[in-house]
């Protein structure tokens, strides 16, 4: 298999120009991640994700946040409108798995019939009562119980669906009082809490293809935003014990400083596999392609192995499945 560009793009619009289609070609990207500006009708998604591989010529991943909430990309009539994570676990009570399980898979069956094979869930980030407002309700749960087993079943939900899964937001987000959005969250609390609890949610899911790394720095462990972090990278590596492949969080956020180009230079020389750029504007993902450069090594293996594992999913009952969730939910309510 040909080398990949250590990086996932966005094209700008809904309509993959010209200029986009030659330099995606060139910089020949290991995926795509799709925002609501590229998002219209069902055939013009469909005729985008076709374009997209068309231009690096394979079936490379495209991905999306379809967390359900606040954070889903495609809302009505393109795909269902779902509660915030937190608020159906709640709503759902002793049904909460299985709800959260059908809520994947519907939404894995959404997005495949769309042409987009990569969701950036599960959350595993573990809510508290500060959690900013930006996190908290795209929680799971406020313990760690509760993360990993709604985490384990949304992860069903999606593989079972045919969807690739981005665990996110290594090593733990969870306590930030701040949005990595607009500027970087410093959390201050003991190494024994985040061993127990933060960092403990991701090590059930380390053997996970795909994983997504945290801009914020834990006071004591770290003095750098964790994405281009050497020790927390090791940490993510060594500590939690995962092993796939590791993209950034979107590069241009503004809890890290500096140009794209550095930011993402740092990144992977921090051990990161993959830069995610989101904004889609030109200049900047010039930036992060020289930057980030090809996978290395070691970042290909982990790379073709997470492709490995799409899969194709069974077909399903799609009314059935609605019918039940809304039975699950309805019983609690």
């Amino acid at each position: 298999m040909s080398r990949f560009g250590a990086t996932i793009l966005a094209p700008l619009g809904p309509v993959l120009s010209e200029d986009e289609a030659r330099f995606f070609a060139e910089a020949r990207p290991f995926g795509f991640i799709l925002f609501a500006r590229n998002l219209e009708t069902a055939e013009q998604i469909r005729a985008l994700c076709d374009d997209l591989r068309a231009a690096v010529g394979w079936h490379a991943p495209i991905f999306i946040d379809q967390e359900g909430g606040r954070v889903q990309r495609l809302r009505p009539p393109l795909a269902t409108e779902f509660l915030p994570p937190l608020d159906e676990v709640m709503q759902a009570g002793p049904n909460a798995a299985r709800a959260m399980e059908l809520r994947y898979r519907l939404i894995a069956a959404e997005l495949l019939a769309l042409g987009i094979d990569g969701n950036c869930a599960p959350m595993l980030d573990v809510a508290r009562s500060q959690t900013h407002a930006f996190l908290r309700n795209r929680c799971y749960g406020e313990s760690l119980s509760q993360v990993v087993e709604m985490g384990k079943a949304a992860t069903k939900g999606m593989v079972d669906g045919g969807v690739l899964p981005v665990m996110k937001h290594l090593p733990g987000h969870g306590l930030a009082q701040l949005d990595s959005h607009k500027d970087l969250p410093r959390i201050d609390a003991p190494r024994a809490e985040l061993e127990e609890v933060d960092f403990a949610a991701f090590r059930p899911f380390a053997d996970l293809p795909l994983a997504m790394t945290a801009h914020l720095v834990f006071e004591g462990l770290n003095t750098k935003p964790a994405t281009i972090d050497p020790a927390m990278i090791t940490l993510i590596r060594e500590n939690i014990g995962f092993q796939g492949l590791l993209m950034t969080d979107d590069i241009s956020m503004e809890a890290l400083t500096g140009s794209i180009g550095e930011r993402s230079a740092a990144s992977i020389a921090a051990g990161c596999d993959l830069v995610l750029h989101c904004n889609g504007k030109m200049p900047e993902m010039e930036q992060a392609v020289r930057e980030a450069g090809w996978m290395t090594e070691a970042a290909q293996t982990r790379a073709e192995a997470a492709l490995r594992t799409r899969t194709v999913p069974a077909e399903i009952d799609i009314a059935a499945l609605r019918a039940e969730r809304e039975a699950l939910l309805a019983g609690h309510r």
